[in-house]
């Protein structure tokens, strides 16, 4: 009898029904990305953001972003709270006007806001009486196009928290005699607070990258509405060679947010 000195296989091993759409799958998502690196101008990178005013949009596009974030954070949370924890008719149908920009094309995002606060839009007059001035082609138009698209991560994210969230600890609160107000932010927050900073993170990268909703509600004018992705935009109609350089950037911070959530997405193979 063979004592065995083979490995004892402890799975069922690899399928070899997977391994050529995984491998394809892989080339299809990883080339292009690799593309960019191999066709990025290196030895004319300075002379590229020097003459093209990266910076400017660079500076613009975190000024922007950031703005963004903060407005989504500020509607957000309680927004998320309230599709969470509200019985009400019609709550659903606030549900799905709120993740619509999730899956609406961001071109017709722009066009939506021009629709409902553009000169002639719905809320366009009220707007430019309280504002005294339109808000189509101007920074504030930057964020409101940013915010439009990138909140619903944010409420989604966080939603999903406080729908989970121990409220055992709420009701020992409110049997201590906390107010509602009180309750919510020393007890609530700190137990969905781990979301709040995943959902502002997601909310962050997707007003970072926005492109369609911002080209058309805030413009592309160099040194005031023009962000880093309508740049590449410009760049590439003018001179297709230098476009990888300026993705470059915005691939920096994929790869922040990247490892930001890398334990998140993780976590659930680690507990399994």
């Amino acid at each position: 009898m063979r004592t065995g000195r083979r490995r004892r296989r402890t799975g069922p091993g690899t399928p070899l029904l997977v391994v050529p759409p995984a491998a394809v799958g892989v080339l299809l998502l990883g080339v292009p990305t690799l593309a960019i690196l191999v066709r990025t101008p290196w030895s004319r990178l300075g002379t590229i953001y020097h003459r093209r005013g990266v910076w400017t949009a660079l500076r613009i596009s975190l000024e922007s972003s950031l703005e963004a974030t903060a407005l989504s954070v500020l509607l957000g949370v309680p927004l998320a709270w309230a599709l969470a924890r509200l019985r009400m008719r019609g709550i659903g149908f606030v549900r799905a006007l709120v993740t619509i920009p999730l899956v609406l094309p961001p071109v017709i995002g722009g066009v939506a806001l021009f629709d409902a606060l553009g000169r002639f839009g719905i809320a366009g007059r009220p707007v430019h009486d309280l504002l005294g001035s339109d808000l189509p082609f101007t920074f504030a138009g930057i964020v409101l196009a940013q915010t439009f698209v990138a909140m619903p991560f944010l409420v989604i994210t966080v939603e999903g928290a406080f729908r989970i969230a121990d409220r055992g600890v709420e009701e020992a609160a409110a049997t201590l005699g906390a107010s509602r107000s009180r309750i919510f932010a020393r007890v609530t927050l700190p137990l969905v607070a781990p979301a709040i900073l995943l959902g502002t993170v997601l909310c962050w990268a997707r007003a970072l990258g926005e492109f369609g909703a911002t080209l058309l509600f805030g413009g592309n004018t160099p040194g005031h509405t023009q962000t880093l992705p309508t740049l590449v935009l410009t760049v590439f109609n003018d001179n297709p060679a230098d476009a990888p350089a300026l993705a470059l950037p915005l691939m920096a911070v994929a790869i922040v947010v990247l490892g930001t959530l890398r334990d998140t997405w993780l976590r659930p193979l680690a507990s399994s």
